[in-house]
Parts: structure tokens; C-alpha cells; sequence
């Protein structure tokens, strides 16, 4: 397709000017040749004879020159109305601005990393790309269908229109170097391969897929995703906490989905190099000097451990669900990573 647009544009703009650089340069050296002419005046002549203004001669031609000046007007007479009209339309019909929107897009795709991928744009890729976005963490939306590609250009995301399950649109995409990747299509089937492409692509990316139907969950993890999320599922499991327990409920919206709110819940990993690496949860401290509350521990063998103490001991590689302000929760990655 790139191809195809550098020939239309060489076709309808450059093609021309450099046929009316070739012309002039003709023209220059002929009145040179023939009439003897200085460099300014033999351009001044060309130009002349070209646009027909009608101007008079610089000195009275040879029958020679003047033969020359009746190809020069026929040749660049047409040329010139052929250049103006190309560059005309060129401009009017706004392909420039497709040209150049799409040599940008290019230019940052080459260049963004540690992004997400977002695959599919129905409401919950939508969604996902909202909250990416309140996160602060960069991402690109690859989906076929050139109305919801127009709606993600307008709302300023990066985006390409292509078939997800694609290598060489996943690569594109900045595969190589993404944080993660969301299979967010419609379709089970289209998620299944998408995950399939992806992961053989990445060993150590980071897959979520979604699930439309239960049946649906073994082929995606075995297809190499990491998390499955089925939205009905999840639905019905909130309305519920709702009816029961409408406090929790409120107590983990307010945290998830914080915003511009005081609590937020966050992982933090612990770095070898940190200085609370070998230390008890009692001996680091943590809520008197930093205000911090961790909830959970999630081992460096995947296990999460749900009943922490003053006795738990701080592992390297560990991850800790830490609950606090933004402020707070910036001061223990810093500790974290040493």
C-alpha cells in the first residue's frame, strides 16, 4: 500500500516539477547555444517562453532561436497547465495531509515502546484505551474497520487498520517491543488466533484475552494467553457484590478506579538491590514510615499470599499489592528498586 501512495504522488506532483526542472534547464542551455545568451538571460527567455506572459525578447532571435521557442511554448505550455492542475488537486483533495498523517503515524510507530496493543476497538477495547490512557501508559489500536479507526484518529490514538492476527502487523505494532497485548476482538475464534500469532512472536509477553464463552477459556490459554477475562462473568460477579456487599463494592471502586482520589492499590516489585529485601514487614516498617498498607504478597515462585504478618519476610523478586496515596506509593518503588 506505501508503495502504491509514493507512485501516486510521484505520478500527480513530482513528476511534473521534475519534468519542468528538466525543461528549464533545456531551455537555459538552448538560448545559451544557440543565441549566445548569458545564464540570467537565456533562464529569463525560457521563462517566458514557457508561461507566455508575452514579454519581449532580450535581443531579436535566429531563425534557429525562434524554432526553438515554438517547441519550447508547445512543450512547456502544456506541461506548465499539466504541473498547475496536478499540484492543484494534490492539495485540494487533501492527500497531502493523508500522506503526511501517515508518514507521522509511521514515524511513531517506529519509535514508541513499552506500549500495549490493543486488538479489536468494540466497547471494551474502547474501554481498555480509556483507561490506558487515565494510566499514562501509551498504546496502539490495530482493527479492520476503517469507522472505528476514524473514531480513534479523531480521539488522538495511535492506530492502524489491519487484520490483528497478522506477524507483520503485530510487528508494525511495535510487537517487539511492547509491555503487553489485548485481544479485545468480538469473535473467540478471532482472539484464539490472535493470541496464537502473538505469542509465537513474544514468549514473554504479557497476553490478556477476552472470552465471549466459557468453552472458549482452555483454547485461549493453551493459545498462550496469560489472563482471560469473560465480561458477562465479571458482570454478574459486581451486580451481585452490589446486592450483598454494596460497601466492598463502593470500597474496591473508589480504589480501582481512584482517578483524581486519595487511595490507590498498586503492585510493586522488590528489586535485589533494595534495602528491604531480607527484612520482616515488622522491621520494614512500612506504615509508620510511609503510610504504606500491604494487602498481599505475590512470591517469586506465583504464589499469592493472601495472610501477611509482622513475620513476612520480604523476598527479592517479590511483589508487593501495596495500598496508599500516589505520593506514598511513588516513595516505595523508589525504595523498591533500590
Amino acid at each position: 500500500m506505501g508503495h502504491d501512495v509514493h507512485q501516486r504522488v510521484f505520478s500527480r506532483f513530482l513528476f511534473p516539477i521534475i519534468s519542468l526542472a528538466v525543461l528549464l534547464t533545456a531551455g537555459t542551455a538552448g538560448y545559451h547555444w544557440m543565441e549566445s545568451l548569458g545564464t540570467i538571460d537565456a533562464l529569463y527567455m525560457t521563462v517566458i517562453t514557457i508561461s507566455t506572459v508575452g514579454f519581449g525578447e532580450v535581443k531579436p532571435l535566429s531563425p534557429t532561436g525562434r524554432l526553438f521557442t515554438i517547441g519550447l511554448i508547445f512543450s512547456g505550455g502544456g506541461l506548465v497547465a499539466y504541473t498547475l492542475s496536478g499540484t492543484a488537486a494534490f492539495v485540494l483533495s487533501g492527500e497531502w495531509r493523508a500522506n503526511w498523517a501517515r508518514k507521522k503515524r509511521h514515524n511513531m510507530l517506529a519509535h514508541i515502546s513499552h506500549h500495549v496493543i490493543i486488538c479489536g476497538y468494540g466497547r471494551i477495547g474502547r474501554q481498555v484505551a480509556h483507561e490506558l490512557k487515565a494510566e499514562g501508559i501509551p498504546f496502539v489500536v490495530v482493527d479492520l474497520s476503517p469507522e472505528k479507526i476514524a473514531d480513534i484518529m479523531e480521539s488522538g490514538y495511535l492506530a492502524l487498520q489491519d487484520n490483528a492476527s497478522s506477524e507483520a502487523n503485530l510487528k508494525e505494532a511495535g510487537i517487539d517491543r511492547a509491555r503487553g497485548l489485548v485481544a479485545a476482538a468480538n469473535s473467540d475464534a478471532e482472539n484464539v488466533f490472535i493470541v496464537l500469532t502473538a505469542r509465537s512472536m513474544r514468549k514473554d509477553l504479557l497476553i490478556v484475552a477476552r472470552a465471549n464463552f466459557e468453552e472458549s477459556e482452555p483454547k485461549l490459554l493453551r493459545a498462550g494467553a496469560n489472563r482471560l477475562i469473560l465480561p458477562y462473568r465479571i458482570t454478574g460477579r459486581r451486580m451481585v457484590t452490589m446486592l450483598v456487599r454494596p460497601d466492598v463494592a463502593d470500597f474496591l471502586d473508589d480504589v480501582a478506579h481512584a482517578g483524581g482520589m486519595e487511595l490507590l492499590l498498586e503492585q510493586v516489585q522488590l528489586m535485589p538491590a533494595s534495602p528491604l529485601v531480607g527484612k520482616t514487614l515488622s522491621q520494614a516498617q512500612l506504615p509508620s514510615k510511609l503510610g504504606i498498607t500491604v494487602v498481599a504478597c505475590k512470591l517469586p515462585n506465583g504464589q499469592l499470599n493472601m495472610r501477611i504478618g509482622p513475620d513476612t519476610v520480604l523476598q527479592a523478586n517479590a511483589r508487593l499489592i501495596a495500598l496508599g496515596t500516589r505520593e506514598q506509593l511513588q516513595a516505595l518503588i523508589k525504595l523498591a528498586q533500590g
